[in-house]
């Protein structure tokens, strides 16, 4: 029986095309720029999805698709999914486990060097015509302490760079690698040190119930004064507001994000209108929303919008892996496979 293979989240035709080039052609291919839950009277003949973080996985999409056999995601990160129900149906689950290391550890440094050298006041001053250097005063990585909470392949990558700015290293990871640690020249601590003692704290650790507002009002107080925060994991990691108070009471200096706490409500108008109205107007996501833009109107608040991956080379990447992925379950030995 041939595969119908759907691609959600195609936002670059050329991502389309690159996809269908690379698959067994006996396969039907189909591509969609919209996210799964708009496609549910569309994608219903599914048997094998791919899919992006903007998409949620939810028991409803996946009974949407009664002939679902595979997910799989072109992402790290697989939170979007509901892997236990799925897997409760006999549909495997897999990931990209490496594309970017080095492409979102180097994201990491520009967000650290961003806030550093004061690039958003100095890029808004200048804009305006002033050219003076009052209150742009920076100050250099050499010597500082970062903390990296998290070291699989982005942390370890964020550490070597690290080392190469002649920075100190400390790590928290509940799985440490002693070995690497001699190699590299870092020390493993505990999680309260790190906060401590870091003058820049980089969050490179997975989502899920354990790492849910790993940063949050009951640890806010133990950061060290004027430290700066940077976080491209996932926005949930950190309590937005534990993080505008931690700003606002001057615990940290300063904030470098690629990811929001809420981000997935922070869509294209099109997909806001085609959700369900309870999910327009539920009152605790808009104080969320609220809060984030609140947030990223500060002067010491870089944002960017989850492009820490998105690098040409990183999204080759990471298709390449998704082809594989898909090849290898159609041929009876799936690849990559999440969630136990």
């Amino acid at each position: 029986m041939k595969e119908i293979i759907s691609f959600v989240d195609i936002e670059e035709p050329w991502e389309a095309e690159y996809l269908k080039g690379s698959l067994d052609g006996s396969s039907d291919v189909r591509d969609y720029p919209e996210t799964a839950d708009l496609l549910l009277d569309k994608i219903n003949e599914t048997t094998i999805l791919s899919t992006f973080i903007n998409s949620k996985i939810s028991r409803e999409v996946i009974d949407s698709m009664p002939r679902l056999k595979f997910i799989t995601t072109r992402s790290t990160g697989f939170d979007h999914i509901d892997v236990e129900y799925a897997r409760s149906k006999g549909i495997a689950v897999s990931n990209v486990p490496t594309y970017g290391e080095n492409t979102v550890a180097e994201h990491t440094f520009a967000l650290i060097l961003s806030i550093a050298r004061n690039l958003k006041k100095a890029h808004f001053r200048v804009s305006e015509g002033d050219f003076s250097i009052k209150d742009l005063i920076g100050f250099d990585l050499k010597g500082k302490t970062i903390g990296v909470v998290g070291t699989g392949h982005i942390g370890l990558r964020v550490i070597k760079m690290a080392v190469g700015f002649s920075m100190h290293v400390l790590a928290f990871d509940p799985n440490p690698n002693q070995f690497l640690a001699e190699v590299l020249g870092f020390n493993y601590v505990d999680f309260q040190t790190i906060l401590k003692d870091s003058d820049i704290l980089s969050l490179h650790a997975p989502y899920n119930k354990h790492t849910h507002h790993l940063i949050n009002e009951n640890n806010i107080n133990m950061i060290k004064k004027g430290a700066i925060l940077i976080n491209t994991a996932r926005g949930s990691l950190v309590d937005t507001n534990a993080l505008t108070k931690a700003l606002d009471q001057n615990i940290l200096a300063g904030a470098g994000l690629d990811v929001l706490e809420g981000e997935d409500i922070i869509l294209e108008e099109k997909q806001l209108l085609a959700r369900k109205k309870k999910d327009l107007y539920n009152p605790e996501k808009l104080q969320l929303t609220l809060r984030n833009c609140f947030l990223l109107q500060r002067e010491n608040v870089i944002f960017t919008p989850h492009t820490a991956f998105y690098s040409k080379e990183a999204l080759k990447r990471i298709l390449d892996t998704t082809v594989y992925n898909i090849n290898s379950f159609i041929k009876g030995k799936p690849v990559n496979v999440v969630g136990g």
